[in-house]
């Protein structure tokens, strides 16, 4: 490649779209810390297998490239930025899926690591992603939105604590990391960052089948600032809305309440 083409392909690099959510990190001693973030998690499933989200403009690849032993992939899907990644990392050739990671299927056989700094505005659907893959899934460790981040980690008895907060801790251990400035981005975004880890839980929470689960909870925080009794009730008999716990709200509830009330459901 010419020098001219490579001048292009890096003015490329940062032309932004806005419908992929796009803002580049460009602080090297961040990048290096969510690596190391990472690989205090021991890489260990089938092959050491890692995929990356959303590369943009190589932060943290160039990091991920260096870790030994690992079949690397990563899931890109603005074409601009793949033709410029190849570019500069020519290892990447063949290592790239061209495709959202919301339309994608499992990346690996077997369990695998997922990295990335996830674009904020599909930031819950790629969770629930991470919930499909749960069952290969080693670990997470990405940089969301603060807020989101915030929601993901919180406990019972928190405003931020919801859906996404109960379902995602019913299979994972959420570890709050770190945050990350606004400088450390290109542009600069108009939120705040902040970096998380999942790690399997060692025990599911004990509840009567997934279907049953993930519907009470989304029933039950579709009309939060209701009494349990009032927003789930069309899911129990009436003989089973006398337990003094559907006098609370689904805020109150934790992880394993929700899962022994599924036991309760018709």
């Amino acid at each position: 490649m010419t020098r001219l083409e490579t001048l292009t392909f890096a003015l490329r690099m940062y032309t932004l779209k806005k419908s992929l959510g796009q803002h580049f990190l460009k602080d090297e001693n961040m990048s290096r810390k969510i690596v190391a973030a990472l690989r205090e998690t021991p890489l260990t499933g089938a092959g050491r297998q890692l995929l990356e989200v959303g590369p943009g403009a190589g932060a943290l690849t160039k990091y991920l490239l260096e870790i030994e032993g690992i079949d690397f992939k990563a899931v890109e899907l603005d074409d601009e930025k793949i033709q410029y990644l190849k570019s500069t990392w020519p290892v990447l050739e063949g290592r790239i899926i061209h495709q959202s990671i919301l339309d994608m299927e499992k990346p690996f056989k077997g369990r695998f690591t997922v990295v990335g700094n996830f674009p904020y505005n599909i930031s819950s659907q790629i969770l629930f992603k991470m919930l499909d893959w749960k069952e290969d899934l080693e670990s997470m460790t990405g940089m969301f939105q603060k807020e989101m981040a915030q929601r993901v980690a919180a406990r019972e008895g928190s405003k931020v604590y919801g859906v996404i907060s109960v379902l995602v801790q019913a299979f994972f251990s959420v570890e709050y990391l770190f945050e990350v400035h606004e400088q450390c981005f290109q542009p600069p975004p108009k939120v705040k960052s902040a970096v998380i880890r999942l790690l399997p839980r060692t025990a599911l929470p004990s509840f009567r089948d997934e279907k049953r689960f993930f519907l009470l909870v989304k029933t039950a925080f579709n009309q939060r600032r209701k009494t349990l009794r009032n927003a789930v009730r069309s899911l129990f008999e009436e003989t089973a809305l006398q337990d003094p716990v559907f006098g609370q709200r689904a805020e109150q509830l934790s992880v394993d309440e929700f899962a022994r009330l599924t036991w309760k459901m018709r």
